[in-house]
């Protein structure tokens, strides 16, 4: 490998991953996009999803700002998570990733020079060049008036906006 092989390869790598990236705040738009989606499932439950491309955290981060935005578009004070699931893997921001591989082998044999035995080890090294990969958070929220009960997954909604507005 000559020296600017492996930095062109790096190179690449990181060019790879700067192309798909989490978009700008949303709705979705279509289907395959990103961006949140909302249903109503009573007058104060929503089920709420942020599909994004990268790491978890962040595409979680829009879907508590949409329960957030949605609990005072109708009105009311905070909102608790009931449910949450996340999908995507942990590792989904994508990047290089490298990974090393050894491997032993052996064998026997005869030819028409006589029989003869070998063996090898080999040392690979290999270098996963992944883009960000599709995520999505999706929360059931209930939504509340008044001062914020206290329990761990009650937010005040007005709060939630002000920590997480992208703007």
């Amino acid at each position: 490998m000559t020296r600017l092989t492996l930095p062109l390869i790096v190179a690449a790598g990181l060019a790879l991953s700067a192309c798909a990236s989490l978009a700008p705040y949303g709705p979705q738009m279509g289907p395959g996009g990103q961006g949140f989606s909302e249903q109503r499932i009573e007058s104060n439950r929503f089920r709420v999803t942020y599909t994004g491309v990268g790491a978890p955290g962040p595409v979680m981060d829009m879907a508590y700002l949409r329960a957030a935005e949605l609990t005072r578009a109708t009105g009311h004070d905070w909102f608790e998570v009931t449910q949450r699931w996340t999908d995507g893997r942990p590792d989904s921001a994508g990047g290089m990733r490298p990974s090393v591989g050894i491997g032993f082998g052996s064998g026997r044999g005869s030819s028409r020079y006589g029989r003869y035995s070998s063996s090898g080890v080999g040392v690979g090294v290999g270098l996963n060049f992944t883009g960000p990969s599709r995520t999505s958070t999706t929360l059931e929220v209930l939504m509340g008036d008044g001062p914020r009960p206290d329990r761990p997954n009650v937010y005040d909604a007005l709060e939630v906006q002000d920590s997480l507005r992208r703007d």
